[in-house]
Formats: C-alpha cells, sequence, structure tokens
C-alpha cells in the first residue's frame, strides 16, 4: 500500500464531475482496481490532474470516427466491445507498411529496416504487457492465438485435468473441449457466479486439483462487462498445482486500463488490438519461456524457440506499437512518470476512472437523467453496484424486447449490440432465463455527455 499523499491534497476527476480529496481517490481505485499493482494504486493517488473535459478533446482527436459512422453519420460509439475505435496513427501507419515491398530477412536497406521496427514494437509490446521476459509475436487473429496457446499446453502436457470456467469466451472453451477430446483429458468447468456475471477466486479453488495440467482465464467477459482477479486466480491455482500451465484470454480487457504480468504469474496471455485501437486482421499474443520450453511447431531446421511462422507482417508489429504509443501519451498526460512502463501504468489507472464515471452515470443518472438502475423493469447483468464493472453494462427490459431497443437507439444515432443467448452469449443469458440483452460498452473516449443522449433515449423507449 502506497503512502498516504499530503493531507489536503486534491484530484480532479473527468468530465466536471468535481474533486475529491487523494485518499479518496485510492479508496476508489482500490475498489474498482483489485487486480492491479501497488504502484498503478500510487500513480493514481499521487497524480493531481485525470482526464478532464480539455484532455478528453485532445484524445478524441487522435481517433477515427470518433463522433460519426461514414455509412450513417453523427452517432455516439458505445459497441466497443465489438471493436474499438481505430487510431488514426495505425490508420496511416497501415497504410505505410502495406504499400512497402520488401521483407525481413534480406541483405537491403528496407529490410534492414523492418527488421528493426518489428523488434522495437516487440520491445514496446513487452513494456505493455507489463512482462519481464517471454516473447511477444503476431497471428491471425486473438483467437487463433488462444487456439494455438491452449494446443501447445494440453499436446505438451499428459494425463491430468484441464479447467476452464463457464464465464469464458467460445475461443478458450472450444479450444480446451477440442483438444480434451481428441487426446481422452479430463475437461473441467468452474461455474461462474449469475449474479455477479463472474467467476470467483474461490470457485478456481473449489475446482482445481494438484493434477491440474492446464488452466484457462477469461480476465472480461465482453457479455456481463465484469473483471476477473486474474493475479489472485492465478495464485490460488499454483498454491495449488504450481506446474499448471496458465493461459489468459485478455482480448475484452485489453482497451480497459492495465495489463500486468509481472504479478499475474501466467504462461500466455492473447490479445486482439481491434479491440484495443488498432486494426482488423491480427492478434498479439505473450508467452512465457516455460510455454515455450514445450516446443511450439515451427519449420523444421528452424529456431526451434521461435513462435512466429511464416514472413511476419511488420504492420501488424508497427500499428501494435502506436498503440503503445498512445498509452505512453495519454500516462505523459496524466502522470508525467519517467519510464514508459510507468506512464503505461498512469494511463491505466486514468482509463480506469474515467470509465467509472461513465458507467456511474449510465447506471444512476446524470443531470436531471434517470440512469438504467432507477427506470422500471429495468434489470442490469452482474448488478449495479458492482467494482469488477470495465466500462460495459449490458441490461434487459420488461416491457421492451432487446433487439427493438436496440434497433430504436440507433435509429437515434446511438449505436450498441445486442447479445444473443447463442454460442457467445448463452452462457451467460440463458442460466439468467434470457434469450437476449442490450449490450452499452464504453471507452474513455466517450463522454459523459453521450451518455447523457443514451439515458434520454432509453427513457423515450421505455415510455413509449
Amino acid at each position: 500500500m502506497p503512502e498516504t499523499p499530503e493531507a489536503g491534497a486534491m484530484a480532479m476527476v473527468v468530465d466536471g464531475s468535481g474533486s475529491v480529496e487523494v485518499d479518496q481517490m485510492i479508496d476508489m481505485s482500490l475498489r474498482f482496481c483489485w487486480c492491479w499493482s501497488g504502484r498503478c494504486v500510487e500513480v493514481v493517488a499521487r497524480r493531481l490532474v485525470m482526464i478532464n473535459s480539455d484532455l478528453l478533446t485532445d484524445i478524441r482527436g487522435k481517433f477515427a470516427h470518433v463522433d460519426a459512422c461514414p455509412f450513417q453519420g453523427p452517432r455516439v460509439f458505445f459497441e466497443n466491445a465489438g471493436g474499438a475505435l481505430t487510431l488514426k496513427s495505425a490508420v496511416e501507419t497501415s497504410a505505410k507498411f502495406a504499400a512497402i515491398p520488401d521483407n525481413q530477412g534480406r541483405d537491403n536497406p528496407a529490410s534492414r529496416a523492418l527488421v528493426d521496427i518489428i523488434a522495437r514494437s516487440k520491445e514496446a509490446a513487452l513494456d505493455w504487457f507489463g512482462a519481464p521476459s517471454g516473447q511477444v509475436f503476431v497471428g491471425e487473429s486473438g483467437t487463433e492465438l488462444l487456439f494455438r496457446l491452449i494446443r501447445t499446453a494440453v499436446v505438451g502436457t499428459k494425463g491430468g485435468v484441464l479447467i476452464g470456467s463457464t464465464v469464458e469466451h467460445p475461443a478458450t472453451q472450444s479450444a480446451m473441449a477440442h483438444w480434451a477430446q481428441k487426446l481422452g483429458r479430463d475437461y473441467r468447468l468452474v461455474g461462474h457466479d449469475d449474479a455477479l456475471g463472474l467467476v470467483t477466486v474461490q470457485a478456481y479453488a473449489d475446482a482445481v486439483t494438484p493434477d491440474t495440467k492446464v488452466a484457462t482465464i477469461l480476465h472480461t467477459s465482453p457479455v456481463t462487462g465484469m473483471g476477473m482477479d486474474v493475479a489472485a486466480i492465478s495464485k490460488t491455482i499454483r498454491a495449488i498445482a504450481p506446474d499448471c500451465f496458465i493461459i489468459v484470454d485478455g482480448i475484452q480487457h485489453a482497451s480497459h486500463g492495465l495489463v500486468d504480468l509481472a504479478t499475474a504469474d501466467v504462461d500466455g496471455y492473447v490479445v486482439s488490438p481491434y479491440k484495443v485501437f488498432s486494426r482488423h486482421g491480427y492478434g498479439v499474443a505473450w508467452v512465457s519461456e516455460r510455454l515455450t520450453d514445450i516446443g511450439p511447431e515451427n519449420l523444421d531446421g528452424g529456431p526451434e524457440r521461435n513462435w512466429e511462422m511464416g514472413t511476419r507482417d511488420t504492420g501488424a508489429y508497427a500499428t501494435f506499437q502506436d498503440v503503445v504509443d498512445y498509452f505512453d501519451w495519454l500516462g505523459t498526460q496524466v502522470g508525467g512518470c519517467a519510464t514508459r512502463r510507468e506512464r503505461i501504468e498512469a494511463a491505466g489507472a486514468a482509463i480506469k476512472l474515467h470509465e467509472k464515471t461513465l458507467t456511474d452515470a449510465m447506471l444512476h443518472g446524470t443531470g436531471n437523467l434517470r440512469g438504467l438502475a432507477e427506470m422500471d423493469g429495468v434489470h442490469v447483468i452482474g448488478g449495479v453496484d458492482n467494482p469488477a464493472r470495465e466500462g460495459l453494462v449490458c441490461f434487459w427490459a420488461d416491457s421492451v424486447n432487446a433487439p427493438d431497443i436496440v434497433a430504436a437507439l440507433n435509429a437515434e444515432g446511438v449505436r450498441t449490440h445486442v447479445r444473443k443467448a447463442d454460442h457467445y452469449s448463452g452462457n451467460i443469458l440463458t442460466p439468467l432465463g434470457q434469450t437476449a440483452a442490450v449490450r452499452v460498452s464504453m471507452c474513455h473516449y466517450n463522454s459523459v455527455n453521450e451518455v447523457a443522449r443514451f439515458l434520454s433515449v432509453m427513457a423515450q423507449v421505455l415510455d413509449a
């Protein structure tokens, strides 16, 4: 726990919501950043200005199509869980590298420059992941990389138990189930808490056995919006099965704060860059040295510890460096720290605070507008005051079907999404007795004014 700042120090919070004493900010940070390291909390506690209206304007200026759709026109973008807004720098970088004909491994200036760009991008990515060791590499997509890491871990171990949870996205569940069936392995699912919209540390503790060989963890649910305490779950698993390989799906979490693999003690972590301000077409994975030790697939005669296959896409690495550079820039605005990693941590803390302001406004209202929690017949998945929430509110209403709500919002220029009880979301919705729900997913470039627009339309929809 960091030392308490000087008495009477003040800290501005986002969007004109007023100022709070710094010790209150520490309490707030601990409440909804419970899976973060103490150093990140310290960054929050010691900073005097977080995301205010001027900084929010600068932030929004860095993203493409922030307030208008090229096909629809002006709109509020609350579909970030389906794919975040794209940094303008990533758009420019992608076009730049798409035009370069050269590849790595040749004796010419362009080839050597591409190799250097990839190396620097990997170093930046390690900082973003907070990983002191291991490898970063790109693949086809986040889902493909999760399948590959899980395949490597399951095939590289024998016997024992494979553990996942019912809150997980099908990317991890399907990969684990596939290889368990192929190899005759014992695959077990830890039940999640329907009321909280997450799986608890205790639930893992009750399920893990000493012969657990591979375990998967979902960092944040794209349906409930709740974050799991990855570090605590990992610690619990290792206390019972210290040699277990632990693979984390970080795809939904990546845009909502901080990844801290130095404290997570896991063996694989995967993100989809299009959900963290970059473009479609690739995924990014981090792997531990011990996962590499059991041998990834690679070309005969090639480097044995190499996870990359085929000619590397320099543009993919470079556009992910754009993401890291953005976090670095944001950290400079809110933290002014000495190292890139410290600035990334400061950015993560600022993102968490701003998104909590947004979700609080959506749930409890802003100005004279009622929040979702105050609207008759509206049910919020995971509960209203859930400290694990990460920028997302998912709900259903008794009086209007979820698809009709989404259509009505879209007609008024508010982009949301309907989640149905299918192979993506049925694990969450079916136990709740629902066939569909409305997902409203925000990010730190969204504003309270946009939340107010959503609430205004919602009042009209429910009162119609």
